[in-house]
């Protein structure tokens, strides 16, 4: 069995990095409401896998007992052939992920020729499963398989979560649904309107019957998330001059929180962001006439690290010497020169984006569920946090306010330490978050990105509120509670 445990492990990893590079870095699936099927679909098969690490790590299974592990790889065969033909309906793979699926098929194969004659063995012997131990390879994959269940549980939130939606927009009225906006209707132009809070953004703007033109990677992936109500575009050349673009939401670029901040991956952080921007300069200038307003996403990591227990309005500096400082700054810096085009420049900094669609709330509720919530370090440094339909709304509210530019603060005005943001999470779940998570750990692993976690800024939204703009949820636990409910 060392050749079926080895071929097995290597399969495990190398799904693993599929998972993580393709799927959750790349095409963000969880974040994206036609993924719904395919995640269900990543779901199944996880748990499949999940099973036989388990099954195959500590059991014999003889008799007719040999039919439950041929099921599930049978099971799994088919899976497969269903998921690439819906990988292939909804998004394009890059090279890489299709060249892995390959060898994952491949590896697949092998698999089941190492496993044919152990199951023809078993087959031929009386009915029963004898517990077994294979040393190191037994405890391996019962850690490898309880990791994947968790994953398969996460997955399966996931596309329920999408399943639910779409049920809701189902009902809606087909006169909201299919509004069709005529073409020279003036457009609102989003970057990033796939991930997580361009969708949300996007999707709003459609029920209200605006036109809405998509900047993304995934040209035939956006119009099936949207069903065709948006005009897709992966380049910005594609765009007439003639087009009537009323408002620009520049929400693209790499994710912050994922890979460790090598040279490379700054680099990567900062042009995700400044060269798309440099693409929408050039655009505004081609434009017979450009958009009155520019909104780009930016973060609270503006202002650095300038103490926990200093209050920041937009009008603090930035901290040169942090790289989530430099890394807005540089953004924003970009995103201030449309302000020569006589372009109404609105930089909004946002915190933490509680919702279910993406970012960073799913894995901290799961882990709340589960009973894993943890403080992290003194758990006194404070988690600036905005709920997803305010921070929706907040976009809007800059492109409508035209006394509205500058930096503005995209947070809630109920800030709450990390420890008070692990407990109420838990609490809506009826647990306690009794684990603690040092922080010189996680800067051990993390580097500079654990300030992320161990460290925080105690921002107010001064020019927001000033403006007039009401947050619908203002403190965590109304928050939190929203999203119960909407989860349940």
């Amino acid at each position: 069995m060392n050749s079926v445990y080895s071929l097995l492990l290597a399969q495990a990893l190398l799904g693993a990095f599929d998972n993580l590079w393709h799927h959750e870095l790349g095409a963000r699936l969880p974040q994206r409401a036609s993924a719904r099927h395919e995640l269900a679909l990543h779901a199944a098969r996880e748990a499949i896998y999940a099973l036989l690490f388990v099954g195959l790590a500590w059991l014999e299974w003889r008799g007719l007992w040999v039919l439950m592990p041929t099921g599930l790889l049978l099971i799994e065969l088919v899976i497969t052939g269903v998921d690439f033909l819906e990988e292939d309906r909804t998004r394009t793979l890059p090279p890489l992920e299709r060249v892995l699926h390959t060898v994952l098929a491949v590896g697949f194969g092998a698999l089941l020729g190492l496993l044919a004659p152990v199951f023809l063995q078993w087959l031929r012997s009386p009915s029963a499963l004898i517990v077994v131990h294979q040393g190191t390879w037994s405890w391996c994959f019962t850690f490898g398989g309880l990791a994947v269940m968790l994953w398969s549980v996460r997955n399966l939130r996931a596309a329920m979560h999408w399943h639910a939606a779409a049920g809701r927009q189902d009902v809606t009225p087909a006169r909201v649904r299919r509004t069709s906006v005529g073409a020279n209707a003036p457009a609102v132009l989003v970057t990033g309107g796939t991930g997580f809070l361009g969708a949300a953004l996007v999707r709003g703007l459609l029920d209200d019957a605006q036109r809405v033109i998509v900047l993304t990677r995934d040209v035939r992936q956006a119009r099936r998330q949207f069903d065709d109500r948006v005009w897709a575009v992966d380049r910005l050349d594609d765009i007439p001059p003639e087009t009537r673009i009323q408002a620009v939401v520049h929400l693209a670029g790499a994710p912050v929180l994922g890979l460790p901040w090598t040279a490379p991956r700054r680099r990567l952080l900062i042009e995700s962001r400044t060269r798309t921007m440099q693409s929408l300069l050039q655009l505004m200038r081609r434009l017979d006439d450009p958009p009155r307003v520019l909104v780009s996403a930016s973060a609270v990591g503006y202002y650095g690290l300038p103490g926990a227990q200093l209050q920041l309005n937009e009008a603090a500096p930035p901290d040169p010497d942090r790289f989530q400082s430099a890394l807005c700054v540089a953004a924003e810096h970009e995103a201030r020169r449309a302000e020569a085009l006589d372009v109404r420049v609105v930089c909004l900094r946002l915190g933490i984006v509680l919702g279910h669609g993406g970012g960073a709330f799913p894995g901290l509720d799961a882990a709340a569920r589960l009973g894993l919530g943890a403080r992290i370090g003194s758990g006194r440094q404070p988690v600036p946090w905005v709920h997803v339909d305010d921070a929706i709304a907040l976009m809007r509210f800059a492109m409508a306010h035209e006394g509205l530019h500058g930096p503005v603060n995209g947070v809630a005005p109920g800030m709450v330490a990390q420890a008070q943001f692990a407990r109420e999470i838990a609490a809506v779940h009826g647990r306690r978050a009794r684990l603690r998570v040092p922080a010189w750990l996680l800067e051990r692993l993390l580097g500079e990105m654990a300030e992320l976690l161990t460290q925080g800024q105690r921002v107010a939204p001064i020019v927001a509120l000033r403006a007039g703009f009401r947050f619908a949820y203002p403190s965590l636990p109304v928050a939190l509670r929203q999203l119960a409910a909407a989860d349940a």
